[in-house]
């Protein structure tokens, strides 16, 4: 494979990457790359955490990366997920997400052999290394940098926030340097914690990250887009430039807003009906999410053509090759907002089919109705 065959494996369906001419300069000169994704083990699995991020990991697999996801049971205890019971979230959390990861890696045509776990607790445990790495992260930062990189946790910063807050995003740019990794991969909700890591790069005396001659480096920030929930935002229409950024950050999906979502392992009525009710205005492109997941799942996992199915007095069935021209149909009211829900929850429930189908029996249903039972 070429160094721009792996480059554009590496950076299809992405958002960002920060340093795409030091990621081209490791390819050309034969750097193995290192990847992480870090994860808090909290909730349920919806369709941004298993098929977007699980779709783009199984590219960098492809581009012959050492892949791997960073289970931070830590970080989900310092942000109280799971009622803030660390045992609970080691217990019941880890094994349902490490199940989950596994069967999405594999329906976006992975191999789960690929991927390698690290649980934080483990990666910790008497490891001097880390405390030392997380402090000399920590004396390389200002108390009002990391402030305003609490927003990292969903949390919005201020004064009155617990103390643990701000050991979050330290502790995050920390798992990167005591892992080695040179290829930090996230959600752009993450991108605030990368951009620290780069800013520490250099400056670090503990697990700095070196190219193959013993060069100092900054790890690249590869960042993907983040779907949009199903709700409707509080403020629409959006009149002025001004609410955009407030109105993309709240329609963010978010398994604390269930409705917002789909699980990976949903029912197929649970499904359909959430796409059923989701906020789809006709004609709009911006601000739809039946429309962002075409493009961004439906699309991405689809070899050929999609078939919309629709009634001869609407025009019978329309295909579509790519994304441009469904979402050119839509704006031009010639694709109905009915028509295209139908589409994705029927598309929906057949491709999710194999992970329903697997949590619903053995030891994989127990895993998943003990979760259930504590959230």
């Amino acid at each position: 494979m070429t160094t721009q065959q792996k480059l554009n494996l590496i950076i299809q369906n992405i958002q960002e990457v920060i340093g795409l001419d030091e990621l081209e300069k490791l390819i050309e000169n034969g750097v193995k790359l290192k990847h992480y994704i870090g994860f808090e083990i909290s909730g349920r699995i919806h369709l941004g955490t298993g098929i977007v991020s699980m779709k783009k990991v199984k590219d960098f697999a492809d581009a012959g990366v050492e892949v791997s996801i960073f289970l931070a049971d830590w970080h989900a205890w310092i942000n109280d997920k799971l009622g803030g019971n660390k045992e609970i979230i080691q217990k019941i959390g880890v094994s349902y997400f490490k199940e989950g990861f596994k069967k999405c890696y594999e329906l976006v045509g992975g191999n789960p052999q690929d991927l390698k776990f690290v649980l934080g607790s483990k990666l910790y445990h008497n490891n001097d290394e880390y405390w030392q790495t997380l402090v000399d992260v920590s004396k390389n930062l200002t108390l009002s940098r990391v402030m305003k990189s609490s927003t990292i946790m969903g949390r919005q910063q201020g004064e009155s926030m617990p103390f643990a807050w701000l050991l979050y995003p330290p502790m995050q740019v920390a798992d990167i340097f005591i892992q080695g990794v040179n290829l930090a991969h996230a959600g752009m909700d993450q991108r605030k914690a990368h951009v620290i890591a780069r800013e520490v790069a250099t400056k670090l005396k503990y697990s700095p990250l070196k190219d193959g001659q013993g060069n100092i480096i900054k790890p690249i920030a590869v960042h993907h887009p983040l779907i949009l929930g199903l709700n409707k935002p509080h403020i629409w229409p959006v009149s002025n430039q001004s609410q955009l950024r407030e109105v993309l950050s709240e329609m963010k999906m978010t398994k604390s807003k269930p409705d917002s979502a789909v699980f990976v392992d949903d029912s197929e009525e649970d499904v359909r009906r959430k796409i059923n009710k989701a906020f789809c205005p006709e004609g709009e492109t911006e601000f739809n999410p039946i429309l962002d997941w075409t493009k961004h799942i439906i699309f991405p996992n689809t070899k050929d053509q999609i078939i919309i199915k629709r009634e001869e007095k609407h025009g019978g069935d329309a295909s579509y090759a790519d994304y441009g021209e469904l979402e050119k149909d839509f704006k031009d009211k010639k694709l109905h907002p009915q028509d295209l829900k139908n589409f994705v929850a029927d598309w929906l429930i057949e491709f999710l089919r194999p992970i329903r189908n697997h949590f619903a029996k053995g030891e994989a249903k127990k895993m998943k109705e003990e979760l259930e039972n504590i959230l």
